[in-house]
């Protein structure tokens, strides 16, 4: 009985030590397939990894190429902006080349004969060439249009006719103008690019020039000052005139740099300037545009002291005063050469305050308002109007 049963035993044990054999051969071949899977993905990460890599600093070059390329790009684009601009202005050269200019050198005797005229007929009653009969109520609203150029300067449209054009003289001194062809591209763009160049054959001083009637009125100084007369559709210097006025000096006290204001209005041209012998006063004289003759002088009560600018609207003149310290400017000075209204009669008239004070107020008789320039920035007042009996 006992051989038996340690035979069975046996038996029993020698099953469970294969069955454990086959169990343990059978987790090493599934150990030994997840160790080859590891390695795989261990594997296929590295590339990945290094792809990865490669395609970054591939993508990498590719932007410092192209950031190389947009700056060679942009060299070009600003040297071929320098040639157009410099072509722009050998062509504004070309065409504002002009034949031989009249003569404008001071003839001493023609100057006593215009200088003996005017004062035959100064202070004259003046016959009115229309029936205006409008002054000034109040200021009806202010638009700022830009900042462009100098602190000083003059901006203005021709009243006489249709042209849109808007003319620039930037600074006191120079000798090209702007020529924009609307309004709107006065406004929108910065740069003088979209403008033409009129190049003058003699310099401008001052900010008292005028466009009138397709013809530009400036001032020149030449030991005496003179008034040009350029044609603005031929380009060319139609006519000039001394101004006959002996010893002047700066016309308004706060712009030592204007001597002549020239200023249009529903009546014509007129200059307003100041001598020494009337040294505290504006005077004010009627111009005929086409043979700038003076055809009366006046001597009017309005100072010169804390003058900025001045404009002549229906026959009057309207001086418009500041103070050093530029505050709210405003017109406390009124001159009418018809005498329908003493400057006791006039309304006090106060402009919104600014930047600044105006180095040149043009008024536009057509549209009845005024181009105004005050620090660098280019404003338009509107004007509202009432009858001068109605005050």
């Amino acid at each position: 009985m006992a051989p038996r049963l340690s035979l069975l035993l046996a038996l029993l044990l020698a099953g469970a030590i294969s069955a454990q054999q086959q169990y343990m051969e059978y987790m090493d071949r599934r150990f030994g397939a997840l160790e080859e899977r590891i390695s795989q993905w261990h594997d296929q990460s590295s590339r990945y990894s290094t792809e990865l890599r490669e395609f970054k600093n591939q993508v990498i070059t590719m932007l410092e190429n192209m950031e190389k390329e947009q700056d060679r790009l942009r060299t070009e684009v600003e040297n071929t902006a320098v040639r157009v601009d410099r072509l722009e202005r050998e062509v504004d050269y070309l065409e504002t080349q002009n034949p031989a200019p009249p003569c404008v050198e001071v003839d001493e005797k023609l100057m006593e004969n215009q200088v003996s005229t005017a004062k035959k007929r100064k202070n004259e009653k003046y016959d009115k060439l229309t029936d205006c009969s409008d002054t000034i109520s109040q200021v009806k609203a202010m638009k700022i249009l830009k900042k462009f150029g100098s602190s000083a300067g003059l901006w203005t449209k021709d009243p006489v006719g249709s042209s849109e054009k808007i003319y620039v003289f930037d600074g006191s001194r120079n000798d090209t103008v702007y020529v924009f062809p609307r309004m709107r591209e006065f406004t929108l763009f910065s740069a003088t690019r979209k403008a033409a160049r009129i190049k003058l054959p003699y310099p401008w001083v001052g900010t008292g020039h005028l466009v009138y009637g397709g013809h530009l009125y400036y001032i020149r100084q030449q030991g005496t000052f003179q008034v040009i007369k350029f044609s603005l559709a031929n380009k060319t210097i139609v006519d000039s005139s001394v101004f006959p006025a002996e010893e002047q000096v700066p016309v308004f006290g706060l712009s030592a740099f204007n001597y002549i204001d020239i200023a249009a209005d529903e009546e014509g041209l007129w200059a307003i300037y100041a001598t020494r012998e009337n040294e505290k006063n504006i005077c004010l004289a009627k111009l005929d545009p086409v043979s700038l003759d003076i055809e009366q002088m006046w001597d009017t009560p309005c100072p010169r002291e804390n003058a900025e600018s001045a404009f002549v609207i229906c026959g009057a003149l309207y001086v418009v005063y500041n103070t050093r310290l530029p505050s709210r400017s405003r017109v406390q000075c009124v001159f009418d050469v018809s005498g329908a209204m003493t400057p006791e009669d006039a309304a006090l008239v106060y402009f919104p305050k600014r930047y600044g004070s105006h180095s040149s107020m043009k008024y536009n008789p057509t549209e009845r308002q005024i181009y105004a320039w005050d620090d660098g920035y280019q404003i338009i007042y509107r004007m509202e109007m009432k009858k001068k009996l109605e005050i």
